[in-house]
């Protein structure tokens, strides 16, 4: 698949604010209207499981069922407008060098692995465990984890109707930029997954960078 160049690379030195995710960890950030958000994959093929809440209300989150309808596409990509669970717009995503990232396959998660691997993989760390224990920390629950963006992650649609997980075509550095059309609350599960080729069966580290809005 060819790569997906869209707007100049903006300097990451001119970031408002630089974090470094390691490898299966959650993190979470407030990225406030007209600002971007930049995912970046530092070694290349790393899932980064991501969920967006709106910052001053989280009952209002990302739809990834009202983001396909409305994009009429089965990835996200440039140009792919995240839409809420109240219909509005909350992100649009405005650079990508990696061109596809999934948002039908969901978080992994310790039940899902037991029936995909085996109940030796039970104990494992997921990604859903991830989210739970990040958005505790904004007073939320489980309860309030929803369907997710697998950015990087490569989900082809078989013949079938059927999902497949295959090896990621993101490399090292490759990135994708958004822009917050809302506050909104990001959070992340840097995915920890082994048992399948989503992270070429090694997680690695992930930077997340924060650009200001053009009057900021």
């Amino acid at each position: 698949m060819s790569k997906f160049f869209a707007t100049p690379v903006r300097d990451a030195s001119t970031a408002i604010a630089d974090y470094f995710v390691p490898a299966n960890a959650p993190f979470s950030c407030v990225v406030k209207k007209g600002e971007s958000v930049r995912i970046v994959d530092l070694e290349g093929q790393q899932a980064v499981d991501t969920l967006f809440y709106r910052a001053d209300d989280f009952s209002e989150r990302y739809s990834s069922q009202d983001t396909l309808r409305m994009q009429g596409s089965a990835y996200v990509s440039t140009g792919t407008k995240l839409i809420s669970s109240e219909g509005n717009l909350m992100l649009t995503v405005t650079d990508d060098t990696c061109g596809r990232h999934d948002t039908s396959a969901g978080a992994c998660s310790c039940e899902a692995n037991t029936v995909r691997f085996g109940h030796q993989v039970k104990y494992l760390h997921a990604c859903r465990e991830n989210f739970v224990i990040e958005v505790m920390k904004h007073g939320m629950s489980k309860r309030d984890v929803v369907p997710n963006i697998n950015f990087f992650m490569n989900v082809p649609v078989e013949p079938s109707g059927e999902l497949a997980i295959v090896d990621g075509i993101s490399g090292p550095g490759d990135y994708v930029e958004l822009k917050a059309e809302m506050d909104v609350l990001v959070v992340i599960s840097n995915c920890p997954q082994i048992n399948n080729p989503c992270n070429g069966f090694n997680p690695t580290p992930i930077q997340v960078l924060v650009f200001a809005g053009e009057e900021g």
